[in-house]
């Protein structure tokens, strides 16, 4: 089971550094906010999990934003796969 209390910051390098935010307009801050707020679903993505274990957040930024997150644990930091608005379908799963 996946603590977020064991992981310590973020993993941003050149090849995922600003990617958000050009496929859908997400900025490196808003993904890192979203895990400092709550609530906070977190979700074990099993089926997208081929070589290393995957998750899924479902979560808000401190503006209010409802974001959809991917990440993957990674030497004791998060690294942010995908980050996307949250869906019609997720947004009435998840209570503001």
């Amino acid at each position: 089971m996946l603590l977020l209390e064991q992981l310590h910051g973020f993993d941003w390098d050149d090849a995922n550094r600003g990617k958000n935010w050009e496929k859908h307009g997400v900025t490196d801050q808003e993904c890192e906010q979203v895990f400092f707020n709550q609530p906070l679903f977190v979700v074990p993505d099993e089926e997208h999990a081929e070589h290393e274990a995957r998750y899924y957040v479902l979560g808000r930024t401190d503006r209010g934003r409802r974001l959809f997150v991917v990440f993957t644990p990674r030497g004791g930091k998060i690294r942010v796969i995908s980050t996307r608005d949250m869906t019609k379908r997720e947004r009435a799963w998840y209570p503001l």
